[in-house]
């Protein structure tokens, strides 16, 4: 009975002493190890390894199983591996190399972006942006500057008052509100070299390769806090022509003669940008406003260039500003504008029957019959006062190498005539249709 009462006891003992070799086992792991699961038998230097066979959207899966492997993700991006594995220096290539799987840059630095995220979980939003600034900004970085991605595209999926600070991160680190203060207050060209970095910065790092509704967003967040009169200078400078000498501002552009589609299409997407229904914080007022205030910068543009800006624009816009005129009551220069719109149309090979279309619209704008048919006798006023105008310099022999006159009186000519055929056609199609 006594072996068998000393037995019990010794055989509890030895299960004690399993546990605490057990315990003495996992004391030797510490936590921060044991968190990295099966990891943990491996190197660091063979877990690198592991992840360049990785996809970026896998790793940035694996940065959520723990904070310790999220901290060694960490470790591995900023090495010089990690480096040159997920800071590719051509971005603006439209594939990567074959061993990507053909994937996109585009696709590749939101993963990326989604990776620093979840790697930053836990920190403050401040320290996230200076966390993914700073891989953006080391040396690997740094050896092709004009491949930087946007930044914008690293904070893809990130909830609007995120994107708020981040552009407040990006502002305040680019100095961006004094530089475009010293810009909008000095006279247009006159701080070329300024002009230049804020265009560059804004379509590089807010602007490009991003959605249309964060386009919206982003450019909104440029825009806003100014004036609509510096509103109208920052959006030409942004988007407006640029020299193909020198890659500048061409601020007299619109002044000096008839400019073409190209020159123009840059703003007229940024119009349509911000009219559509991602721009949430733009009325249809605020966006005509700022069509109005453009067609003045840095002077007064030609009718042409305002009539071609507005077809570029679209229907909506176009019909919306000609609109506001007429309620308005801004008969004559609503006239002389429809004209002009006549004169692209023609000029641009645009369909004639849709100037005439436009013009019926508007008709319907007007209150009363008085107010539709003063608009009409101003539109015809407008075209034979055009026409004697053209008319007299051809007379005067005032030609240019390119004998300019001439051809704007033939094209008014072509144009006019072309514009009152498909009226005609219109009003005997509805009189031969009525019994």
């Amino acid at each position: 009975m006594t072996s068998g009462c000393t037995s019990v006891p010794r055989r509890k003992q030895r299960k004690r002493r399993r546990r605490s070799r057990c315990g003495r086992s996992s004391g030797r792991d510490s936590p921060a190890l044991s968190a990295l699961g099966d990891f943990q038998i491996l190197p660091l230097e063979i877990f690198q390894m592991v992840l360049n066979y990785l996809s970026v959207r896998d790793i940035s899966r694996l940065s959520m199983v723990s904070k310790t492997i999220s901290g060694r993700l960490i470790h591995y991006i900023s090495t010089s591996s990690g480096s040159r594995r997920l800071l590719l220096q051509d971005f603006h290539s439209p594939q990567l190399p074959a061993r990507r799987e053909g994937a996109s840059i585009l696709e590749h630095y939101k993963s990326l972006g989604l990776l620093l995220k979840r790697c930053t979980l836990l920190l403050p939003t401040r320290d996230r942006l200076k966390y993914v600034h700073k891989v953006l900004s080391g040396p690997r970085a740094l050896e092709v500057p004009a491949s930087h991605p946007p930044f914008q595209i690293l904070t893809a999926g990130w909830d609007e008052l995120e994107c708020h600070r981040v552009f407040n991160f990006l502002w305040d680190l680019s100095n961006l509100a004094r530089k475009v203060q010293t810009v909008v207050s000095s006279k247009p060209g006159s701080a070329r070299r300024l002009e230049l970095r804020i265009r560059l910065f804004c379509r590089a790092v807010l602007l490009s390769g991003s959605r249309r509704g964060d386009s919206a967003f982003w450019l909104t967040r440029i825009l806003k806090p100014w004036p609509m009169v510096n509103q109208a200078r920052l959006l030409y400078l942004i988007f407006g022509p640029v020299s193909s000498r020198d890659g500048h501002v061409v601020w007299q552009k619109m002044i000096e003669g008839p400019t073409d589609e190209t020159s123009l299409k840059g703003l007229a997407d940024a119009i349509k940008l911000l009219y559509g229904t991602e721009a949430r914080e733009w009325t249809a007022d605020d966006v005509i406003s700022l069509v109005d205030e453009l067609s003045v910068v840095p002077q007064q543009w030609l009718m042409e260039n305002n009539a071609r800006l507005l077809l570029l624009s679209g229907n909506s816009i176009c019909f919306t500003f000609m609109a506001s005129k007429a309620v308005n009551g801004r008969a004559v220069e609503l006239a002389r504008l429809m004209v002009f719109m006549v004169l692209v149309c023609e000029k641009d090979l645009y369909c004639m029957d849709w100037a005439v279309k436009m013009m019926q619209k508007v008709c319907n704008v007007f209150s009363t019959p008085w107010e539709r048919n003063n608009f009409l006798q101003c539109l015809e006023n407008s075209f034979a006062r055009m026409l004697m105008d053209l008319l007299q310099a051809v007379l005067a022999g005032e030609r240019d190498e390119e004998d300019s006159s001439f051809l704007n009186l033939f094209h008014l000519m072509n144009a006019q005539a072309n514009f009152h055929k498909e009226i005609l056609y219109m009003a005997m199609g509805s009189t031969s249709s009525t019994p």
